[in-house]
């Protein structure tokens, strides 16, 4: 049985998150470059072989259909589990690459989050209003990492959600994760404006 290389540790400790797509797939062409796999990302599929095919044209077809194989299996251990269960099916790795480039080869999502996370991190004008696009991404980078499989999965399939759909949908997540409650500070975002001070109570007057 063929073991993985130790290079497949780079791919275990970097594995893709959305936002680091160009590192994955330069550690994945280090990887399969060293394991002499990388040609079927470049090279079409060959036809099976017929009964009456000569040993060389088999010993090619098997060939390819074994580095298919592992560069799959190097790709798989790379990526998230959601992913895994996405592209497990999917034959070809380059079929594999390909839906990974349509789903992270612009990161404005993932751009805008981390800038939202530096502003995060800033002070705000007191009454400065925050439109739903940006409560949603500042709630999200509030998240904790238990969270990360809902942040990719928001960022793969490009869902769209208002506060409440994302409270709501987090909720939902929240307990089927079995995770303590994410920050109610970050909830405070969906009121722009300060609440009103009340009144004092007045002192008690001498008899």
């Amino acid at each position: 049985m063929t073991s993985f290389s130790p290079l497949v540790t780079i791919l275990n400790q970097n594995k893709l998150i959305g936002s680091n797509y160009v590192d994955l797939k330069r550690n994945l062409d280090i990887v399969l470059t060293v394991e002499e796999h990388k040609y079927v990302l470049t090279q079409p599929c060959l036809n099976f072989p017929s009964l009456d095919a000569s040993p060389e044209k088999k010993q090619r077809y098997d060939c390819w259909q074994k580095s298919n194989e592992m560069a799959k299996c190097y790709i798989l251990a790379s990526i998230s589990n959601v992913l895994q269960h996405q592209m497990q099916d999917v034959k070809l790795v380059s079929g594999i690459m390909l839906s990974l480039k349509e789903m992270f080869s612009e990161q404005d999502r993932s751009a805008r989050q981390e800038t939202m996370r530096q502003i995060y991190n800033t002070k705000m004008a007191e009454g400065a209003k925050i439109d739903g696009e940006s409560q949603v991404d500042m709630i999200l980078q509030s998240l904790s990492e238990s969270f990360k499989e809902f942040k990719l999965n928001y960022n793969i399939n490009k869902k769209i959600y208002s506060l409440s759909e994302l409270m709501n949908e987090l909720v939902a997540a929240e307990g089927i994760l079995g995770t303590y409650s994410i920050d109610a500070n970050m909830a405070e975002t969906s009121t722009s404006q300060p609440k009103s001070k009340g009144k004092g109570v007045p002192r008690d007057q001498k008899a």
